[in-house]
């Protein structure tokens, strides 16, 4: 039997917008989303305030099967040395197979190359498995907003997590 291959990273690109669409709706679940499920019509993937160069793709056999959007926590000037991620999605038949790593890893890497000297996220306290995911690769609780969401009709924690890059 054949090694799974590994996740190709790289930067989206503009082209990328239908395919990244697709599986957002796709993995959309209250696990992990605190908007109410997307209804047509659909809104364009990419948007003045999310870009392609904001995300980065993990592609495996030619086929886009993961992102992750790396953005600013805040637009405050006093702020631009953190980088958030802000979104992290693999499809269903690409998981257990690295792919939710290996982005982590690299948005972790391209925030330090963008020169930030902290990477931060929000996750749902119910998601344990991204929690776990994030703890594995050096991010730490740094705060709780209890009962912050309601969602699917449970109260659900808001947890902050972070990491310093230097």
């Amino acid at each position: 039997m054949p090694e799974p291959k590994e996740p190709r990273i790289r930067v989206a690109r503009l082209a990328d917008d239908d395919a990244l669409a697709v599986l957002d709706r796709a993995v959309w679940s209250p696990l992990h989303a605190v908007m109410p499920e997307p209804q047509p019509p659909y809104t364009p993937f990419f948007d003045d305030h999310h870009t392609p160069e904001d995300h980065l793709v993990a592609e495996l056999d030619g086929r886009a099967v993961g992102y992750v959007r790396l953005g600013f926590p805040t637009p405050l000037a006093s702020n631009a040395h953190v980088r958030q991620i802000q979104g992290l999605a693999v499809a269903e038949e690409a998981r257990g197979r690295g792919v939710g790593r290996a982005l982590v890893r690299a948005a972790v890497e391209e925030a330090r190359r963008r020169g930030a000297r902290r990477i931060t996220l929000r996750v749902l306290g119910h998601n344990a498995p991204a929690r776990s995911l994030y703890e594995a690769e050096g991010f730490v609780v740094e705060g709780v907003l209890p009962q912050e969401f309601l969602i699917a009709g449970e109260y659900v924690d808001d947890v902050f997590m972070g990491q310093p890059l230097v």
